[in-house]
């Protein structure tokens, strides 16, 4: 190709909202720049491009449906998050439509897949998000798990305060819980729980780079998501050798197997409260996990998803 196609990556979130949307966007934004010109913005200004890959069915529907209907032959690739797959699809009319006008979709964990009609699957890749290789700092005498989202409704936060509260006062567990408060009421809950709960500790929203240093440095990471799309914070994780404590809800077992020993059920308070106890008390069980997790990193390396992400542009712009 002569000339680099133009491609807007549609994202609802851009660098300001520090998530999982706008840190996909970037990161694919980064694959493409070899290939591609490559622009990152929240809508469609009516600007030519020879591609469109947009982020969040319902989200960004206004962008996607614009560009359908004023330039037909102009391919769209629709990134289906957690919200879409696990809600949206089923319930609102404009991610439906998205549905409809995309060339082709992308999931991002296998899971997913069974999620979707026979006419969408057809037109469905599975790409496996990635992160760079942080590698664990030596472990502290000390039991600290580390829980990264942002405070809001489909991250559970409130499940993982009430696993706090449940913990003994004699137990090595420590908890430190980063990520902005999304609504004040969850600002509120965090808080209390703190006064309330020496182990537990909320930082509010980090960088990047310092949540991913949290990580590395933890015994494990909790994630207690009611909905997940593919979470990045799980890859991250893996990436750093560090086991997860994970509700068992399809965005997880996309990513970590079925046959994976560290689910609780979501929501379940006492249940997670259990399953850290038991990683704490049992070196075995949490060595098995970190081992069970070692065997997925491979999945997440950028080098696989880079070349994913150029084979789906390839793919959009390849003749009927």
């Amino acid at each position: 190709m002569s000339k680099r196609p133009r491609v807007l990556i549609v994202s609802p979130a851009l660098a300001d909202a520090n998530n999982g949307n706008w840190r996909t966007a970037s990161r694919w934004g980064r694959f493409l720049a070899g290939v591609a010109e490559v622009e990152i913005a929240r809508g469609w200004d009516g600007a030519a491009c020879d591609a469109m890959i947009a982020l969040h069915a319902r989200r960004s529907a206004e962008a996607i449906a614009q560009l359908r209907a004023a330039r037909p032959a102009c391919p769209i690739a629709l990134v289906l998050t957690g919200t879409d797959v696990y809600r949206d699809i089923e319930e609102n009319e404009a991610a439906r439509h998205s549905l409809q006008c995309a060339s082709q979709l992308v999931v991002l964990q296998r899971d997913a897949l069974d999620r979707l009609g026979a006419d969408e699957r057809a037109k469905t890749r599975v790409i496996l998000q990635s992160a760079t290789r942080l590698r664990r700092h030596a472990a502290s005498r000390t039991v600290d798990l580390v829980a990264v989202g942002h405070l809001r409704e489909e991250k559970d936060p409130l499940t993982l305060m009430a696993a706090a509260r449940r913990l003994p006062a004699d137990t090595p567990i420590r908890i430190v819980h980063i990520g902005e408060a999304l609504a004040p009421e969850l600002a509120e809950a965090a808080r209390r729980t703190m006064a309330e709960c020496p182990l537990y500790r909320w930082l509010g929203g980090l960088p990047r780079d310092a949540a991913r240093r949290w990580i590395a440095r933890a015994r494990a990471l909790v994630h207690m998501s009611r909905m997940e799309g593919g979470a990045q914070v799980v890859i991250e994780a893996v990436r750093s050798r560090v086991p997860v404590l994970a509700s068992r809800i399809g965005g997880n077992l996309g990513l970590l197997g079925a046959e994976y020993e560290g689910y609780f059920p979501a929501g379940d308070a006492a249940a997670l409260a259990a399953l850290m106890e038991r990683f704490a008390a049992e070196p075995a069980f949490a060595a098995r996990l970190a081992a069970q997790c070692a065997l997925r990193e491979p999945l997440f390396t950028p080098e696989a998803e880079r070349e994913c992400v150029r084979r789906l542009l390839r793919d959009l712009l390849a003749p009927p």
